[in-house]
């Protein structure tokens, strides 16, 4: 009996399965509702939420009484979805692999403002339906050959994967895909807004402020990885989710996804050198893209430090983008 009391029963490890990778059904495309514009131009900017666009052309509108009112919800707007970046810095490998001792640049970037979330379907719906793509103003000269390429599955312009110039109803609140970095930067350009820089970017996810710690983030959250705060392969979710979701992956200021559910594209280009010390040149031009999707694979490549390039005319299925500005205005 004293045995027994002493005894202890073996107890089965509690082992909780890790979700397995699983492909998503696709939807049926249900287009969403057309997009009825109003026709007074300072309203009509507040309806396509070209916000900043609003505030910095405030003058042309100086003859408009509604433009007080109006300008003033712009700011509001602008505070509910944004999020204040602190002054830090950002710290780049040159090379290829971020390996031990291997060269590095330094960046210090200024205080500004981060869109809490990537672009939504939605957002860039009231792109494409106010013109966007043929607003040559918005986009590069040298890019005008290409627009012509810049078609959904319909060849209506658009998004990759959109039909008929519109999205998919189911996903509206899902970030933008399909979309080139050109893309990205006409949409920002057309809101009144920019694209962060690389460094800009690996600041907001490290949050690497200056401060006697001197200590930096290898997630938004902290430094290890949790599959509960962000949708990368080994969440299982097998595709996009709403940019609202992963509340607790939020970095500490409120910005959302910077890991996971998909890349995004910033404004800077990717420039690596190879052992060395020569530049490594593609036959095409790239740009830096960040954060990880909901596909990638490696966990290495889902952190605040990994930096990878994509060529800057593609339009990838796991690829959008979020929006900055500058606290003074761009």
């Amino acid at each position: 009996m004293a045995l027994q009391l002493f005894s202890k029963k073996p107890v089965e490890p509690k082992v909780r399965p890790r979700p397995r990778p699983r492909l998503a059904e696709p939807d049926a495309f249900i287009p969403a509702d057309r997009i009825e514009l109003q026709a007074d131009p300072l309203h009509q900017a507040m309806q396509l939420e070209r916000y900043a666009y609003l505030i910095i052309n405030r003058s042309e509108f100086k003859e408009h009484p509604d433009v007080d009112k109006l300008c003033l919800q712009a700011c509001e707007r602008i505070d509910d979805s944004f999020a204040l970046v602190p002054e830090g810095f950002a710290t780049i490998p040159r090379t290829l692999h971020d390996s031990p001792g291997a060269e590095e640049d330094t960046f210090e970037t200024t205080p500004f403002l981060l869109g809490k979330h990537c672009v939504t379907n939605a957002q860039y719906q009231k792109f494409v339906e106010a013109g966007g793509y043929e607003q040559l103003e918005l986009w590069p000269k040298e890019l005008w050959p290409h627009l012509i390429d810049f078609k959904d599955l319909t060849e209506c312009p658009g998004p990759r994967y959109w039909r008929h110039g519109r999205p998919s109803k189911k996903l509206m609140d899902h970030p933008v895909v399909g979309v080139c970095q050109f893309e990205a930067a006409a949409y920002a350009r057309w809101a009144g807004f920019r694209l962060p820089t690389e460094a800009e970017w690996q600041m907001a996810a490290t949050w690497r402020i200056r401060s006697v710690a001197n200590t930096m983030r290898r997630y938004p959250w902290g430094d290890a990885l949790d599959i509960n705060r962000c949708n990368i392969w080994a969440t299982g979710q097998g595709r996009t989710v709403p940019v609202d979701e992963y509340q607790p992956g939020a970095a500490p200021n409120g910005v959302l996804q910077l890991i996971g559910n998909v890349w995004e594209w910033t404004a800077s280009d990717f420039e690596v050198t190879d052992h060395t010390g020569g530049p490594v040149v593609g036959d095409m031009h790239m740009a830096t893209i960040r954060g990880g999707a909901y596909d990638t694979y490696f966990q290495m490549q889902a952190t605040s430090v990994f930096r990878t390039g994509l060529v800057s005319l593609a339009r990838a299925h796991n690829v959008g983008f979020r929006l900055a500005w500058n606290l003074r205005g761009n």
